[in-house]
């Protein structure tokens, strides 16, 4: 099993955070959104290799996953233009055949995949059932259970099967040539490629993909699904607070994650906060909101906010969202 990880956006929608970061490696609960995508993986033996398709700022992913995950075979493409999730795939292209799975890093979902290893299906699209599909892409399923096709944003709202953006495929080698077929005919959206254009090729050539339903699915495209995300997975795995409520002098309301080096004086921290390694606070409150790394927060009460690395803020009762080595609320020295 191959995986790709297509990550070459800019993340315009998360900035200021991604000027200075890919969006892949902003913090929630511990951890970068990267490391709880690859660590879904957990239950896939023999991955043969992770492709990482990297843009601006790769050089920061590739220096994560060293470091985190050094057993794991990566591989680096870098897309240049921004062309579309196919054309992405197309530049990995090379050694890309047999079992592969795809996936988009800004989706977090519970699923299991380790029956992936008995599929019977050429390929299987994840997906969640949603009130109103109109501003997703969907898969319209036939009575026997196959995909017939996909739809964007589709008007009629029974076909409700959202696309949450994890695909499995039997033979990446089809994929390819779909993909190849959809880049002669020029069929784009917006100046890209879509995924599911060339999907809808292979079904039109008779592919039996079958859908796999998701109750749990994240989207981390904007600060405030960051956030929510935040929230959930500090609910469900990410809560250390037996650890950080020995902190003396320091109130800890759970559900909360504060990295061990950092230091927090006369201070309120939770519920849903994330503290991230090396962060001084003192005399402040702060609740549903994520601190990045060596970041300084005083005298301040932080309410849905977030913080990027080695930002300071002082005396501030606001919700901010502000990015790494930012300053809020310190007078500007003199020159």
């Amino acid at each position: 099993m191959k995986i790709v990880l297509p990550m070459a956006g800019y993340g315009t929608r998360l900035r200021p955070h991604t000027w200075s970061k890919p969006k892949p490696l902003i913090f929630m609960a511990g951890k970068p959104m990267l490391s709880y995508v690859l660590d879904m993986f957990a239950t896939l033996p023999n991955i043969e290799q992770v492709v990482f398709i990297v843009g601006h700022l790769g050089e920061q992913i590739e220096a994560h996953v060293d470091r985190a995950y050094p057993e794991l075979n990566a591989r680096y493409v870098v897309q240049d233009e921004m062309l579309g999730q196919s054309h992405a795939i197309w530049l990995a292209r090379e050694g890309l055949e047999g079992p592969m799975l795809m996936a988009f890093v800004d989706t977090l979902i519970e699923t299991n995949f380790s029956g992936l290893q008995t599929e019977q299906a050429e390929a299987v699209a994840w997906v969640r059932r949603v009130p109103d599909p109109r501003r997703f892409g969907v898969a319209e399923v036939s009575p026997e259970g196959w995909v017939k096709r996909l739809i964007e944003k589709p008007d009629d709202i029974s076909i409700n099967l959202a696309v949450i953006g994890f695909y499995y495929f039997e033979k990446a080698e089809i994929l390819l040539d779909a993909i190849e077929k959809q880049m002669k005919r020029g069929t784009q959206l917006k100046g890209e490629y879509y995924l599911a254009d060339a999907i809808n090729i292979m079904l039109e050539q008779g592919l039996k993909m079958r859908v796999e339903p998701v109750e749990v699915w994240h989207d981390c495209g904007t600060p405030e699904a960051i956030l929510e995300t935040n929230r959930y997975i500090l609910d469900r795995i990410g809560d250390n607070s037996d650890q950080a409520a020995e902190r003396e002098g320091v109130k800890v309301v759970p559900p909360v994650f504060i990295d061990p080096t950092a230091d927090i004086q006369q201070a309120v921290i939770g519920p849903h906060a994330s503290i991230g390694a090396d962060c001084i606070i003192e005399r402040s409150e702060i609740k549903n909101s994520i601190i990045d790394a060596g970041s300084y927060i005083a005298d301040s009460n932080l309410s849905a906010s977030l913080i990027g690395r080695q930002a300071r803020v002082v005396g501030c009762d606001l919700s901010l969202n502000i990015g790494d080595s930012s300053v809020v609320g310190e007078p500007i020295p003199d020159p």
